[in-house]
């Protein structure tokens, strides 16, 4: 039976898991550990697989390690051995179940691995209204030369060195989002759950001002032309965006959600847009996926729609493979541990299963 299990086959071309993946993993472990790589379809998407094939179930019967995309009830409830559980995706709320709440083992995600193209994905919402690229889609649409919304006094063009970028959750992704804005020369406000130790805002690049709890919310509200969404899906930030959040928004502000769509009201979304009380929204994330033909946010120019794509790269599985060997290397140190020790021993990505990230 296999002391490490694989189960990371992703049925997306993009997101296929590469030979070299397993191989790096082999070459990582003593030859006394044996190591199984399936082939069993599964699912990426999302926060990752709910459920498990009976294959999987059969594999970690005897496992002490576990990698798949979410980590299933019946994945743990099949593997009374497991010490360390993996998952290739960065959401864990479907993984947080009582089984997993119960068990001491250690749950790391990858949290961060997906923040370079999520980035991206965001400077290129910024820049679609900071540019206004969205007034030029009537005139393509109806193939008329129109430049009036860009002459007009009140056009809502901006220029990032300019503006202030206010980043929801600044961790793993909002830190790409931060020093590649404020690279640009905006002025960054990133939201914390808690007040930051003078470390990290040491650590902060120049432009960029930590912020945390309700009075910090209320400034990113108040003072960002952007507001980016990139915190996790907890019972905290579940709804955090109603009506009051997009009402203290500044009238010509754009609202961005790379993150999760249960952390914003669309609806109330829908109506601060239409009815002008903020710029715009860039949307990949949304309540329910797909987002539903009859949405309003399908109707509404102001409104960038993207189906939940921000993470697409093909640098993925080199960066996973950086992660998965360090924890690996980490295990093969100190064999079974607690997530307090892990964290002590450098672990990197332990989930706090209570905090739910």
């Amino acid at each position: 039976m296999p002391d490490v299990v694989v189960d990371l086959n992703d049925q997306r071309p993009i997101w296929a898991r590469p030979d070299r993946f397993g191989a790096a993993i082999r070459a990582a472990l003593p030859a006394d550990l044996d190591l199984v790589v399936l082939d069993t379809p599964s699912e990426g998407t999302g926060d990752g697989s709910t459920g498990a094939h009976p294959e999987v179930l059969a594999a970690v019967a005897d496992a002490r390690v576990y990698m798949g995309f979410g980590i299933s009830e019946d994945v743990l409830r099949a593997g009374p051995r497991l010490e360390w559980v993996h998952s290739g995706s960065a959401g864990v709320g479907s993984s947080l179940s009582p089984e997993m709440l119960r068990r001491d083992l250690v749950f790391t995600n990858t949290a961060g691995v997906h923040g370079p193209p999520m980035a991206e994905a965001v400077l290129g919402m910024i820049l679609h209204f900071a540019r206004g690229f969205d007034l030029a889609g009537p005139g393509r649409r109806d193939r008329r030369w129109d430049t009036a919304p860009f002459y007009a006094a009140d056009a809502p063009l901006l220029e990032i060195s300019s503006s202030t970028v206010g980043i929801v959750g600044y961790g793993g992704i909002g830190r790409e989002v931060g020093w590649r804005v404020a690279a640009l020369g905006a002025r960054v406000l990133g939201l914390t759950r808690s007040e930051p130790t003078p470390e990290r805002r040491a650590d902060a690049p120049d432009g960029v001002e930590l912020v945390h709890g309700d009075a910090g919310f209320a400034r990113v509200l108040a003072e960002s032309d952007f507001v980016v969404v990139t915190a996790p899906d907890t019972p905290e930030t579940r709804g955090l965006f109603g009506e009051a959040a997009f009402d203290a928004m500044q009238p010509h502000a754009a609202f961005i959600n790379v993150a999760r769509g249960a952390i914003a009201d669309e609806a109330a979304l829908a109506r601060a847009v239409r009815e002008g009380r903020i710029r715009g929204a860039g949307l990949d994330v949304f309540g329910i996926e797909p987002l539903p033909a009859d949405s309003p946010l399908w109707e509404l120019d102001r409104v960038l729609i993207t189906p939940h794509v921000s993470p697409v790269t093909r640098g993925f599985w080199a960066r996973q493979q950086e992660l998965v060997l360090h924890n690996l290397g980490r295990w093969l140190e100190g064999g079974a541990t607690t997530p307090d020790a892990a964290r002590a021993a450098g672990w990197r990505n332990v989930v706090d299963k209570q905090a739910g990230y």
